[in-house]
């Protein structure tokens, strides 16, 4: 059980230093296309280490909030969902640019945005892009990382969970009990919906990933 202990406080002074960390984010756009003709947006998928239908609507929501500041009407990832269900074009056919592109056709819109997490764990990382419909080229691209903000609580929980289930189904094996913990806390809510810390956390990330994302008509600044 020392070992036990040990892994449960190695990982949550992990979690301190990593829960204080601020997110970053960076993003690049194609210079000679003209965003002003741009007219909806539609979020078609968000892929990767979430799998929660409504973790990825929230962080689908994220990006649609993000999308009207910057002047487009953006069609939500839920609707989109739904619309493509009904021409029994599926999400999980969107695997590349130009599948991204063809689902655009179908729900007539301009341009798409594809949003892909490949790391969600106490750090998380997004990458997000706008593709033109028209010939699949990358109009913007953006990526960002942070934490995900996961609470005290949660990974206490989950470390107690693991380390009681590896000692009843692996005996006293110390590599058992130590992987049951790390196994616990690390893993992901990947099918549940964003908790209000880790929802504020991952909202934040994406306002740096879209913090150039460009207008869709030029911001004219007020003279004094």
């Amino acid at each position: 059980m020392r070992i036990v202990c040990l892994c449960i406080l190695l990982l949550l002074s992990g979690l301190i230093i990593g829960g204080c960390a601020s997110g970053k984010g960076e993003s690049y756009l194609r210079a000679d296309y003209d965003f002003s003709k741009v007219t909806k947006i539609a979020v078609v998928e968000v892929s990767g280490a979430v799998h929660g239908e409504a973790a990825k609507n929230q962080i689908g929501d994220f990006f649609s909030m993000e999308l009207l500041k910057k002047g487009y009407t953006p069609v939500e990832r839920a609707q989109v969902q739904a619309l493509l269900k009904e021409q029994k074009f599926q999400s999980s056919d969107v695997t590349t640019d130009e599948d991204a592109a063809k689902a655009g056709r179908i729900l007539n819109v301009p341009v798409v945005m594809l949003i892909n997490i490949p790391t969600y764990k106490e750090e998380m990382n997004m990458t997000a892009k706008m593709i033109d419909v028209e010939d699949g080229s990358i109009l913007w691209i953006g990526n960002g990382s942070g934490s995900t903000g996961k609470t005290f609580t949660t990974v206490l929980g989950a470390a107690a969970g693991a380390a009681a289930g590896a000692v009843v189904a692996g005996g006293d094996t110390r590599d058992k009990v130590a992987g049951g913990v790390i196994g616990g806390v690390l893993g992901g809510v990947a099918g549940q919906a964003l908790s209000p810390q880790q929802a504020n956390q991952v909202n934040k990330i994406i306002k740096k990933v879209c913090a150039e994302l460009p207008y869709r008509t030029p911001v004219v600044k007020s003279k004094k």
